[in-house]
């Protein structure tokens, strides 16, 4: 079962915005078993909407468009589908009366015609109701073939994904189980744990794929199958697995979660173990709270954290004591620990960590290397911190201090 994603809009094609959308639809069509083969992104056009609307239907199985579907004339989405199918628009009752309510509701500017329009529909459409929004999802099928079109505005497409797009095509096709199983493994860079694990991965059955998905500080080892035997698939994927972890069992650290981040499996643990998490941040710059604050439920074990980013702020803020940052440095362990403990304590959490560090491009307050960055990490049975040496350029440098960040903090919470 193939699928490909199309999405629609000039501003996504010079950079202006940046495409979540496919990242999200291609996470949930996996869930289920739809694989997605192609992800294409088209401009407001209409001969490369419908071009590209032929080639998907030769390629794949479902065709799902995002974009495009607004009440300014620049959006053509539905215009160009409907021509497409050989069709015309009709007037849907149904998305008229969400229209209404939501300018009755929420919206206090005039119901211009051009917003009635929006209730416009392919006649051959199954509208699919977006609450959220005045832009409909909609259904058309051409055989086999599956067209569904989705507003581009993320929060009404996830939704629109989720409790309808999703159920729908469980119900209309018969689809694989797929299995993704990914390792985080540290402190080996892409070549020399591809050296390590060779004799394994030359053995892996044909079906059994290995993708490797190197990050700052970290690699992933994705190992995927699929089928319709469920309980065979794991099975399998699990039998590879235990094959290779005595290759790695230095570095193996873990399993990422399905949603792909090592926050949520911080995040899952303190719940579990019922503990709270505070962060202080300097040269990260609220990275690593926002990281945390995009998962549902972070509320039940983030406390709070502050970005001190100048030094002032480290003193009138966290009350870091002056005369040990003229004495140690702004960036140094013992102002990263206190950090850390002025933070736990703030909060009254149970974990906190901290990070100051030079990222560059100039030295700012502190004569440290640039590059340099101290981690500090403070539980109820006192604080540790460790120096690292990330370079430059100065994105590298945030980034790999996140990444180190995430990773002494999940090995610190899994000791409890």
């Amino acid at each position: 079962m193939l699928s490909e994603i199309i999405t629609i809009g000039d501003e996504l094609l010079i950079g202006q915005v940046i495409d979540t959308n496919s990242a999200f639809i291609a996470k949930q069509l996996n869930k289920i078993g739809v694989s997605v083969y192609q992800i294409t992104s088209v401009q407001d056009e209409k001969t490369h909407i419908l071009q590209a609307l032929k080639d998907a239907e030769n390629r794949v199985d479902i065709i799902i468009l995002t974009g495009g579907l607004g009440p300014t004339k620049d959006d053509i989405t539905k215009k160009t589908i409907a021509e497409y199918f050989n069709d015309t628009l009709v007037r849907d009752a149904s998305v008229l009366e969400n229209i209404e309510n939501i300018w009755k509701n929420y919206v206090r500017q005039t119901l211009l015609q051009v917003n009635k329009d929006q209730a416009l529909v392919p006649s051959k459409a199954q509208v699919l109701m977006n609450t959220l929004g005045t832009a409909p999802g909609m259904w058309m099928e051409k055989g086999e073939k599956a067209f569904i079109s989705l507003p581009g505005v993320p929060f009404e497409m996830k939704a629109l994904i989720t409790n309808s797009v999703i159920p729908k095509i469980k119900d209309k096709y018969k689809c694989p189980f797929i299995l993704h199983k990914t390792l985080l493994v540290y402190g080996l860079g892409e070549s020399t744990l591809a050296a390590r694990i060779e004799a394994w991965e030359d053995a892996l059955p044909e079906h059994i794929k290995l993708a490797y998905l190197p990050s700052l500080g970290k690699m992933r080892l994705r190992i995927s199958s699929k089928g319709f035997d469920r309980a065979k698939v794991e099975t399998e994927v699990q039998d590879q697995i235990n094959k290779v972890l005595p290759l790695i069992k230095d570095e193996f650290f873990g399993y990422e979660d399905e949603d792909g981040n090592e926050e949520a499996v911080i995040g899952n643990r303190l719940t579990k173990i019922e503990k709270t998490l505070a962060i202080a941040e300097s040269c990260t710059g609220g990275k690593l709270a926002e990281l945390f604050t995009a998962n549902p439920g972070a509320s039940k074990y983030l406390k709070g954290g502050v970005v001190t980013y100048s030094t002032q702020s480290k003193i009138d803020v966290l009350g870091i004591d002056e005369a040990l940052i003229n004495k140690y440095s702004v960036v140094s362990s013992q102002v990263a620990e206190a950090m850390a403990i002025k933070v736990k304590n703030l909060y009254k959490s149970d974990f906190a960590i901290a990070t100051t560090g030079n990222a560059g491009p100039s030295k700012g307050d502190s004569q440290a290397e640039i590059g340099t960055v101290f981690i500090a990490i403070a539980n109820n049975n006192g604080v540790f911190s460790q120096e690292f040496k990330f370079g430059s350029p100065r994105a590298r440098v945030i980034n790999k201090a996140v990444n180190k960040a995430l990773e002494l903090l999940q090995k610190e919470i899994f000791k409890n």
